[in-house]
């Protein structure tokens, strides 16, 4: 059961719309095609009954009402008028599930509370609506008051009840006791439909599931990318996963090649960013950093498992930085279907190896631009050095650069103003070059270039034009920074001509 749409959304500063809620609800029942979806909690809005109302208006035309669920509370009938408003069948009744939380927050005896438990059922019964039970902070019933955890299943064991729904509300079971009170509870039980709840505040979530389900419960509740209170709940992405690889006698429904498409769609909704070293879904978990990494690939992919990209509808990438080696710009040449030779392909590893070292993030897209600059790089040998500048742009002054130029070993510095930062750095160069009586070229075009689909940090090629003696002729320049790539476009026109 997915309850991203219900425990999902209590997590903090979350609150989905109803067309949202919708559109989720379609995607994963129809296209991941998980089992069933906990979409609300009762009573909590008009909003939310808005948004339960047109969930299961469109479920009611697709044959999934049953199995569209809602938070519901032991509240003498109120929860059930509005289950009918909404026009859902299946309740998850709140209940407690330890001594401490029955005594301390209802004041109330055990028989109280089965007692209204009892007639919340019946009255379900009565207007066709399926009841399933939480059992609210049974892990801690489980440490600390067994007998009343069991004494509570008793009772339910001989109510008309679909499922028992045994949450660990606040995330404090290891592995070992979740296997031992879910094995305990099934052979004790084995005529009840136990579902597990896990919260993640040890990170022992998947953990937790994988001891649940060898422990034989029969459902679990997750949500997609970990959503819920405090530290989430069990991660739907990482827990597909895990049952699809290391469980060969269960079966799961849950289309794989959905979870990364879900996931991106959850985080837009909720503005909450998917961490990049995220299992599964992340950014950056299909991605090879180290150069023996992707070398590895290429010689019987030694560096692969089982978790292959295909499977959850993405791809390999090879990311180009300060360890990358010969192998990772190759396989990403080969994704652009460029070829370089070896003396080539050193001269653009340690190209990129230097550009990472500045921590600028070098991407496949950034790769045609490295390779035009330092191949472009080859056609001079290198006699002017821009040592060092200075540019300033304040508002109400006008731009200005200070410049120091080597030419043929002699450093000479100047200071200009212009139109803008190029421009005084333009004025500044054009003095320098008057005291050698030499002449510069006219620039007669100016074209600055991103990779497609690139962000704000991305590399920069500026493309400049110069007329010389009646000859054009381009030199180009790549930096993250567009009025420095200008800069190192204009240096190698200085030593080509």
């Amino acid at each position: 059961m997915d309850t991203t749409l219900r425990d999902g959304e209590q997590t903090s500063g979350v609150s989905f719309s109803a067309s949202e809620k919708l559109t989720l609800a379609k995607l994963l029942l129809d296209e991941l095609q998980v089992d069933r979806i906990e979409v609300a909690s009762a009573r909590v809005s008009e909003g939310e009954l808005s948004a339960v109302q047109q969930i299961t208006k469109w479920a009611n035309t697709k044959g999934y009402l049953d199995r569209v669920e809602v938070l519901t509370f032991v509240d003498g009938g109120v929860s059930l008028e509005w289950m009918e408003k909404a026009g859902a069948k299946v309740q998850n009744l709140l209940t407690k599930g330890s001594m401490n939380h029955l005594t301390h927050q209802l004041k109330k005896t055990p028989e109280q509370h089965f007692r209204e438990i009892d007639m919340a059922i019946t009255a379900a019964t009565a207007t066709g609506i399926a009841t399933n039970v939480y059992l609210e902070d049974w892990s801690n019933g489980m440490r600390n008051s067994k007998s009343y955890v069991f004494e509570f299943l008793d009772f339910l064991s001989k109510q008309p009840i679909k499922r028992v729904l045994l949450p660990d509300t606040l995330g404090i079971l290891t592995h070992s006791e979740t296997f031992d009170y879910i094995s305990e509870i099934v052979q004790r039980y084995p005529n009840l439909h136990i579902d597990f709840h896990a919260h993640n505040d040890y990170d022992l979530s998947v953990s937790n599931i994988m001891e649940a389900v060898k422990a034989g419960c029969h459902g679990l509740h997750l949500t997609v990318n970990g959503m819920g209170e405090r530290a989430g709940n069990a991660p739907m992405a990482s827990a597909v996963a895990v049952l699809n690889d290391f469980f060969t006698d269960v079966e799961v429904g849950v289309n794989e090649t959905s979870l990364h498409k879900v996931s991106k769609l959850v985080s837009a909704f909720t503005g909450f960013g998917i961490p990049a070293n995220k299992p599964i879904v992340g950014d950056n978990v299909f991605t090879q950093t180290a150069g023996i990494h992707a070398d590895g690939d290429s010689k019987k992919n030694l560096y692969f498992n089982d978790l292959m990209p295909e499977r959850f509808g993405r791809i390999r990438k090879y990311a180009l930085g300060k360890t990358s080696g010969k192998a990772n710009i190759q396989k990403n040449l080969q994704e652009l279907g460029l070829t370089l030779n070896d003396d080539e392909l050193k001269k653009v590893t340690a190209r990129i190896i230097e550009l990472g070292d500045k921590k600028e993030k070098v991407t496949k897209e950034d790769l045609p631009f490295i390779i035009s600059d330092v191949l472009d790089s080859d056609t001079f040998q290198q006699k002017v050095f821009i040592k060092s500048y200075v540019l300033t742009h304040s508002k109400g002054l006008m731009p200005s650069s200070t410049l120091a130029l080597e030419i043929n070993g002699e450093l000479i510095e100047t200071h200009a103003q212009g139109d803008g930062q190029y421009d005084a750095f333009m004025n500044a160069l054009k003095k320098v070059y008057a005291t050698k009586n030499l002449a510069l070229p006219t620039l007669v075009d100016y074209a600055v270039r991103i990779p497609p689909g690139s962000n704000s940090d991305a590399l920069c090629e500026t493309i400049i034009t110069w007329e010389r003696n009646g000859k054009e002729f381009i030199s180009r320049g790549l930096d993250s920074d567009q009025t420095v790539s200008a800069i190192k476009a204009t240096e190698k026109m200085l030593n080509i001509i």
